[in-house]
C-alpha cells in the first residue's frame, strides 16, 4: 500500500481529514517505535511507505508506555482530542495490520501491552 492509500484508509477508519490522518499516522508510528526492540522497529520500517518510514526510528532503549500515554502524546503533537486520537490509533494499527506482512505486525504487536492488541482488532 502506498502512502496516499495508507492515509486515505486511516482517514476513512478514523473519520478524520486526510491531513489529520497523515499527522496521526506519523505520530503513532513514531511513538510506537519507542516501544519496539530495534529488530522489530527495523522490520516494520522496511514494510512502510517512505513517508512513514522516516517517522519510525530505532530506539536506543525501549520506552515502557501504555495506550493512555500514547494517546496523550499523540494528542499533544497533533492537536486532536483524546477521542479522535483513540480512534486514530485504532485506525493506524488496523491499517498497519492490513499492510505489513503478518509476522512483522505480530512481532511488533507482541512487544506492546494487551490494550494495543485490542485497539488493532
Amino acid at each position: 500500500m502506498d502512502y496516499r492509500e495508507f492515509v486515505r484508509t486511516v482517514a476513512d477508519r478514523a473519520a478524520v481529514s486526510r491531513e489529520e490522518a497523515a499527522d496521526l499516522a506519523r505520530a503513532v508510528v513514531e511513538t510506537l517505535s519507542n516501544r519496539l526492540s530495534s529488530g522489530a522497529a527495523r522490520s516494520l520500517a522496511e514494510c512502510l511507505p517512505p513517508q512513514l518510514r522516516d517517522s519510525l526510528h530505532v530506539p536506543e532503549r525501549i520506552e515502557r508506555i501504555g495506550l493512555r500515554d500514547l494517546v496523550r502524546r499523540v494528542s499533544r503533537r497533533t492537536g486532536l482530542t483524546a477521542e479522535e486520537v483513540r480512534g486514530g490509533v485504532s485506525a493506524v494499527l488496523t491499517t498497519l495490520r492490513d499492510t505489513v506482512p503478518k509476522e512483522v505486525f505480530e512481532r511488533a504487536l507482541a512487544q506492546l501491552p494487551g490494550e494495543f492488541k485490542q485497539a488493532a482488532s
